[in-house]
């Protein structure tokens, strides 16, 4: 009879589990302390017409500081990426654009733009703030044989974000996110992405995403090559000096 009401309570606690408590969970996960790959970002338009990029990526502190190099086509060599997230105040973004010998900084109100001419806008590319968000658990789902909680997350205004709300799909014994869809400032359903991982040194670290943006019929798949974690990044690397310092490769 205990060992009853054991998994009686236990199921009771599991199921109560709010929204908020669901993206917390999602938000402590264990991180790498610094993560290095190799990218490859393919554009595909709505006539099949595809482009490719080729790039370096440095990150650590789970993300929240990236420097990302580009290498191919060749009029992109060189372009740079700096990004450093803040609790506290606005996120740092910094793009090198040789071609023009500048630093260009995107500012807060320039986050719905796109990276690079992708599906991915620059608020794509970082953290929520997990105060920021109002978070509603939806009916749990099975995605791809994946069992999965389900959050509606709605941004506050202090989060500033380009979008209403994303339905994000949560794998429950990763805490990784399988599937998302985000919505515009309308309502309408803007972007469906998609997402893929791998085990590293006992991480769940990203393979795969996919973006399809619905109302332009245009899609962007990245993927993650040489993934090398905790391999001891220097943290003075973060600094926008080092955006002009293509490293070899």
């Amino acid at each position: 009879m205990n060992k009853i009401l054991i998994i009686l309570t236990f199921m009771s606690s599991v199921f109560s589990q709010t929204g908020f408590e669901i993206a917390k969970m999602v938000d402590e996960r264990p991180t790498p302390m610094d993560m290095s790959n190799k990218t490859e970002m393919i554009l595909t338009n709505s006539k099949g017409k595809s482009r490719s990029n080729a790039m370096i990526s440095k990150s650590m502190d789970g993300n929240k500081k990236q420097l990302i190099w580009f290498l191919e086509p060749k009029d992109d060599k060189g372009v740079a990426f700096l990004k450093i997230e803040h609790d506290n105040k606005d996120d740092e973004m910094r793009m090198w654009l040789p071609a023009f010998k500048k630093v260009r900084r995107i500012s807060s109100k320039k986050k719905g733009d796109a990276f690079m001419g992708s599906d991915l806008s620059y608020e794509d590319l970082s953290s929520r703030n997990l105060d920021k968000n109002d978070y509603n658990r939806l009916d749990d789902e099975i995605v791809d044989g994946k069992d999965c909680y389900v959050l509606e997350i709605t941004p506050g205004k202090e989060a500033n974000s380009s979008y209403s709300k994303h339905v994000s799909w949560i794998e429950k014994s990763s805490l990784m996110g399988v599937k998302e869809e985000s919505y515009d400032k309308r309502g309408r359903l803007k972007k469906v992405k998609e997402f893929t991982f791998q085990i590293l040194k006992d991480y769940h670290v990203i393979k795969r995403v996919f973006v399809k943006d619905v109302q332009k019929t245009h899609t962007t798949e990245v993927t993650f090559s040489d993934v090398q974690v905790d391999s001891g990044i220097d943290k003075n690397l973060f600094q926008e000096k080092n955006l002009k310092r293509l490293p070899r490769y």
